[in-house]
């Protein structure tokens, strides 16, 4: 067989990182500013910070249906349209339903976003830290497989992405939910106030905090270098932010390793497959299907970080198959694919205040006020496992009350203008559990337009996710009727999983290669120049947000294949 050799000196590179979403992008900067010449595969199209938001800075007049979709748009896309940023400014950056189809063994709904950036562009910002609690809670509780690492391990991970990115939030002193690097806080309004001191009285393991979240409240130096300027407070993040004021890998890591001098970025390359070189007993590299040419290219590296994004790194694993590993690269266990997790969203509730007619507020905050879990954090003590973080916000309608109301003229325009009464909503965001039967898998017999298996997800809700669910709708009426609210209806929004866009594990990390993919540095086990560091290493999924989590692990990661690469360990 004839090899071309400059062909692949071309395509030749120290690291591939597949994907350039909010992991990728970080696994882009640290590897680049380690020295390391860097190949960027984005499946998507290519996305430039600030002249590829169009609709940034569009009135909700200028857009042609006024923020809303034609009623076919939405029959198209039954799956995106059910995503709470889906909508005429944003959909662009969304995957329409028939662009990437798979198959739902059970109902679920896969958000994503195919562009330079990913999902970092249409994310909801609010980042938490894991504790012991979280690391600890399989061994203690006896479900998945024990961590291989602490918070120890990762706290100074969180420190160095906390500063990179800019977190706003308080020093709020909670064990279970430890403080980072703030930027000042956004405020809670008085309402919300409220409903904390009385949530403060009536229990003594609740504490109610203001959300922290990816926004720039008052930027340091390092976000200035970067090109970032101060949270204008808008609230139209889901369409690009021209000012940077929250992170995305398009306004942050990408630009940094590009000035690195280290970085290759290429959109429009879906990864057919890692390839395994059977003699070196590791991956030699990927090949790349061309989405706009269809034409196949290989590229090769030293090191290769699988950041697609939880199921589509799956996906790329499970179709990466060879003499070696039939069932998918480092797939020796036959557990890839399995013990699937997400977060329970599907408990709300809304209620009336009556009182604080002379308070408002200011701006569209970002954010919400948060309360950490308080079930089952010590010790097992409930009918279910784990537990569920609460989310609420008060506002004061306004323009709302003018449907149906009579009036005519300048006098009946400025009586809208007064702000009504005050609304409370409040939602959960509850840990599942990981189980072996929640899983995707490759489609024998259906493929994509690449040439790619179709994915196959059969993931559902069990019995805990139903008492956890249960729980929240009691206890979170009660904190509400505590504090003086009224007319509380709580609901069930029977909502897919998916929808949470916090799907995560298949390619759990784990201290024994019997019962993990990965081990305590993200490196496959049987395959230790491969590392993933996206939503699919996780090995439990707490109750946090998990974005941060992903960002630390991605840095700890990086920096360890840097190290690895010098003593040539790789």
């Amino acid at each position: 067989m004839f090899i071309n050799g400059k062909a692949k000196q071309k395509n030749t590179f120290d690291a591939i990182v597949i994907g350039s979403g909010i992991s990728g992008g970080w696994a882009a900067k640290e590897l680049c500013e380690q020295g390391l010449k860097t190949l960027v595969l984005e499946r998507g199209r290519m996305v430039k910070h600030v002249e590829d938001y169009p609709t940034t800075n569009s009135n909700i007049w200028e857009l042609p249906h006024r923020g809303r979709f034609p009623l076919e748009v939405e029959a198209e896309n039954p799956i995106a349209s059910r995503c709470y940023a889906f909508e005429e400014a944003t959909s662009h950056f969304f995957v329409k339903d028939k662009e990437h189809p798979y198959i739902q063994e059970k109902p679920f709904d896969w958000i994503r976003g195919y562009q330079v950036g990913g999902k970092s562009l249409i994310w909801a910002r609010q980042t938490q830290r894991w504790s012991n609690y979280e690391f600890e809670a399989p061994a203690r509780d006896g479900f998945a497989v024990d961590w291989p690492i602490r918070y120890k391990d990762l706290a100074p991970w969180y420190s160095h992405v906390e500063k990179f990115v800019g977190i706003s939030g308080n020093k709020d002193g909670i064990e279970s939910l430890p403080d980072g690097e703030f930027l000042p806080p956004f405020e809670l309004n008085c309402v919300e106030k409220h409903i904390g001191q009385a949530v403060h009285q009536h229990y003594d393991n609740r504490k109610v905090i203001i959300g922290r979240c990816a926004h720039l409240t008052q930027p340091k130096e390092v976000h200035h270098q970067q090109g970032r300027a101060q949270c204008q407070a808008r609230h139209l993040c889901y369409r690009g932010c021209p000012y940077g004021g929250y992170f995305s890998s398009n306004s942050a890591t990408l630009p940094w390793a590009e000035k690195t001098g280290n970085l290759t970025l290429r959109p429009h390359s879906v990864v057919h497959s890692i390839m395994y070189d059977a003699g070196q007993g590791k991956a030699s590299g990927v090949s790349v299907v061309d989405t706009q040419t269809k034409a196949v290219t290989d590229y090769f590296a030293r090191i290769i970080f699988v950041n697609a994004a939880c199921l589509n790194t799956n996906l790329i694993l499970l179709h990466s198959t060879s003499g070696r590993f039939p069932q998918g690269l480092g797939n020796d266990n036959g557990l890839m694919g399995k013990y699937i997790a997400f977060h329970n969203y599907r408990g709300s509730m809304l209620a009336t205040y009556e009182g604080f007619e002379n308070g408002y507020y200011y701006g569209r905050r970002p954010t919400t006020a948060f309360m950490p879990s308080f079930r089952n954090v010590h010790r097992q003590e409930t009918d279910f496992m784990r537990g569920y973080m609460v989310a609420f916000s008060a506002a004061r309608t306004g323009w709302q009350r003018g449907f149906g109301k009579e009036g005519l003229g300048a006098d009946w325009k400025e009586s809208l203008t007064e702000p009504g009464a005050w609304s409370v909503y409040m939602m959960m965001q509850g840990e599942t559990v990981p189980r072996e039967e929640n899983h995707v898998r490759l489609s024998k017999d259906q493929k994509d337009a690449w040439d790619v298996p179709q994915l196959i997800t059969s993931v559902g809700y069990d019995a805990n996710d139903e008492k956890v669910l249960k729980d929240f709708l009691i206890q979170g009426a009660q904190m509400l009727e505590k504090a003086g609210c009224k007319n509380i209806n709580t609901h069930d929004t029977k909502q897919n999983p998916g929808l949470d866009i916090h799907e995560m594990g298949g390619v759990r990390m784990g201290r024994d290669p019997k019962t993990s993919l990965l081990n305590k540095w993200n490196q496959l086990h049987s395959c230790r120049n491969v590392f993933v560091t996206d939503g699919a290493c996780m090995t439990s999924v707490g109750n946090q947000n998990p974005s941060l989590t992903f960002m630390a692990l991605t840095a700890r990661a990086a920096n360890h294949a840097v190290a690895e690469l010098k003593k040539g360990n790789l």
